[in-house]
């Protein structure tokens, strides 16, 4: 699992306001234009300071695709991470915080232990 990576995607993206327009309307798109040219810069390096080998798994590239944050905190993405980055794309659709009702109750399933956040 790369953790790492899905951290990576939910942090650069959220902190981008065209990303963020990008992602909500082409999922999809934006995960496989991310994956291929974003996940192996290095952050806060010049361009020349890049890695080869990280990608998503199956798995993870799927529930980035289909913005489906259940399936990110099973699989370990960071819970403020994917909140904050969720919160950007779809808080404008609802009324005060049925959002994060709705956000929380999709979660509710989950017990502790939660699942392993740690990179």
């Amino acid at each position: 699992m790369s953790k790492y990576l899905v951290n990576k995607f939910l942090f650069t993206v959220d902190r981008d306001p065209e990303l963020v327009e990008r992602y909500r309307d082409d999922p999809r798109a934006t995960v496989a234009w991310w994956e291929a040219t974003q996940a192996n810069t290095l952050l806060n390096c010049v361009g020349a300071e890049a890695s080869t080998w990280l990608r998503f798994e199956d798995a993870e590239r799927e529930a980035l695709a289909t913005h489906d944050h259940p399936a990110l905190f099973a699989l370990g993405a960071h819970p403020f991470l994917t909140l904050t980055l969720f919160i950007a794309l779809f808080e404008r659709d609802h009324e005060g915080l049925e959002y994060q009702k709705w956000y929380g109750e999709r979660l509710s399933h989950f017990s502790l232990p939660y699942p392993d956040i740690a990179t």
